[in-house]
């Protein structure tokens, strides 16, 4: 008998969704090899990940939009695709999307509720397919994964699901997000000719990481900085922000405009995962201005690259950063520029929490994760046998 993790977010290569589905699938398989497959919806634009090429693999040819559809579809008429899966004993969903099976229990993590929290934010087809298909995933669920107690706490709330279905089981940084030797730096630093000092943040840009506010921030800064009025030298300090552009990105670059910083941001689109380590070790400071995370991947990753970290107090990221991070409120620039201005002037300070943060960052394992989905798997497949 088998256990089948579905993989597609990885395959296609979705940021967050996907580093989830890599990372737990590999650490799951570094515990029990034999026990696992992995499922996952071929496309034209399938990659697979090259550290899980040997494993045992079940998948289905279809394009993104048709399968979403088949898999709803199929939902709502019972009908089963256990025939997918030979010799299933337990299909473990990863991202938002829960293939109709009869005769297998099934396990769903859910990251977030974004679109029914901050629905604006959605494209109109995505949020319509969610709106309509999460209620019915949750329903028929065995269990439920949350990233997160505040994601635990939204799905509660929002779908009146009974507390016991849900166990939190927490993400982690990848090990090669770790502090990085000077070479490695000196060469991120000249590949993408970064400053000698700057301010990183990372994630696509979308309405939701708040970046606008994060500029807005960023000219209040160097305004006070330029009266006197704060001690430093605002003008030796560029933000660079790493990350494709998403979905209403056109405000962020239109206030920019307005504020006249366009030569102060540096935008490098996306960055490859191996640059990522270096990038978060060569920056003084990384702001995570986010409205709204399920879990907040990047400021875990910068303080285990040993990077102090300002970072909204919204949702989750409190539960990221612990006592390491230094909070404010996602919707006021005067309170991210103060806090800005509070660590960057002070070198004793960011080195302090640049050690918090390496202690907080410990505290996350992948292989704990996979300790603790193993758990939640154990328990289902106890339950409906």
């Amino acid at each position: 008998m088998t256990i089948y993790v579905d993989i597609s977010a990885a395959v296609h290569g979705r940021a967050g969704l996907g580093r989830y589905a890599e990372s737990l699938a590999r650490a799951l398989l570094a515990r029990e090899p034999e026990r696992f497959a992995l499922f996952y919806n071929r496309t034209s634009s399938t990659h697979l990940p090259p550290s899980l090429n040997e494993t045992p693999m079940r998948r289905v040819r279809a394009g993104y939009k048709p399968w979403r559809m088949a898999v709803w579809l199929g939902q709502l008429a019972h009908i089963g695709f256990d025939r997918l899966l030979p010799g299933a004993e337990l299909f473990h969903a990863t991202e938002h999307l829960l293939m109709p099976l009869r005769h297998t229990p099934c396990v769903l993590t859910i990251h977030d509720l974004v679109f029914r929290l901050f629905p604006h934010y959605h494209k109109p087809l995505n949020y319509a397919f969610l709106n309509l298909a999460m209620p019915l995933f949750v329903r028929r669920a065995d269990h439920l994964i949350a990233v997160s107690h505040s994601t635990r706490q939204d799905v509660v709330r929002l779908y009146g699901v009974d507390p016991g279905k849900i166990t939190v089981v927490y993400e982690a940084a990848d090990p090669r997000f770790r502090p990085q030797p000077v070479e490695e730096i000196r060469r991120v630093r000249r590949k993408y000719s970064l400053p000698e000092r700057f301010i990183l943040s990372l994630g696509t840009l979308e309405a939701r990481k708040n970046y606008q506010r994060l500029i807005e921030a960023l000219a209040l800064l160097r305004q006070r900085c330029g009266t006197g009025e704060w001690g430093l030298n605002a003008e030796e300090w560029r933000l660079v922000i790493a990350g494709g552009k998403g979905w209403l990105y056109q405000p962020f670059f239109r206030r920019l405009e307005e504020l006249g910083l366009e030569r102060e941001v540096i935008l490098l689109g996306h960055v490859p995962d191996e640059d990522l380590p270096a990038l978060y070790s060569a920056a003084t400071l990384f702001v995570f201005p986010s409205l709204y995370e399920g879990f907040g991947l990047p400021p875990l990753e910068a303080m285990a690259c040993g990077t102090p970290v300002v970072c909204s107090r919204a949702s989750s990221l409190p539960e990221v950063g612990g006592r390491a991070a230094r909070y404010v409120n996602p919707t006021s620039a005067e309170e991210m520029a103060c806090a800005i201005h509070e660590v960057l002037r002070d070198e004793a300070l960011r080195a302090e929490m640049g050690e918090r943060g390496l202690e907080q960052a410990n505290r996350f394992s992948w292989e704990r994760a996979a300790q603790e989905t193993m758990a939640v798997y154990r328990t289902v497949m106890r339950h409906t046998c």
